[in-house]
């Protein structure tokens, strides 16, 4: 089973949806018991940092999410889901992150007449081999929708892509993934990601 983690941030219908129809089954929870039985959890969000980690902690859910990632158990961030692995957020302040990547969290400094937010279909630049990447070729597109983009995180960078600046667009440490563009939002590409994790979470089977 795959947990999608409910806790008030952005509509889960369309990633709960997406998972169905490959075949996983997925559960929309933050209730402790489901999120520990879960063979992996997806962290989605959408919105404003500070705001997510508020709901996130008063969910009750962040200190399980925590204990499973040090357990090893498969995690995939997406979006805002993706910017909470980092270790912090200068949106709007300076806000801590999960600290599960090293890395920050930081507002766009673009070319002059590029436009905040990255909103959009952009091709991916694979930079290192990643299984969660299994099924994605070089230059495939994928959905972005986001005005803050990971910086510092190179290490852990396995694919960008270009918007004036290289976007860091997946990154992976261990069993923590993340993608700052919308799988279920990104047609055959994005389903081929969540095959991948779902197959990552299953152990391979």
């Amino acid at each position: 089973m795959i947990a999608v983690v409910d806790y008030g941030v952005g509509n889960l219908f369309s990633l709960v949806s997406s998972l169905r129809s490959i075949g996983a089954d997925a559960q929309v929870t933050s209730e402790g018991e489901a999120l520990r039985a879960a063979d992996g959890i997806i962290l989605p969000g959408v919105g404003a940092f500070a705001d997510a980690r508020a709901k996130l902690r008063a969910s009750g859910a962040e200190g399980v999410l925590t204990e499973e990632v040090q357990k090893g158990k498969p995690f995939l961030g997406i979006c805002l889901g993706m910017q909470m692995l980092f270790d912090r957020s200068y949106e709007y302040g300076v806000h801590e992150g999960l600290g599960f990547i090293p890395g920050e969290v930081v507002p766009f400094r673009l070319p002059k007449g590029m436009k905040v937010p990255h909103m959009g279909w952009n091709g991916l630049h694979i930079v290192r081999d990643c299984p969660l990447l299994d099924g994605v070729k070089e230059g495939d597109y994928v959905y972005y929708v986001h005005s803050y983009h990971a910086t510092g995180c190179e290490a852990h960078t396995v694919a960008v892509s270009d918007y004036g600046i290289p976007v860091t667009g997946v990154v992976a440490r261990g069993n923590v993934y993340g993608t700052q563009f919308h799988p279920e939002k990104s047609g055959d590409v994005g389903l081929n990601i969540l095959r991948a994790f779902v197959k990552i979470a299953e152990g391979g089977r």
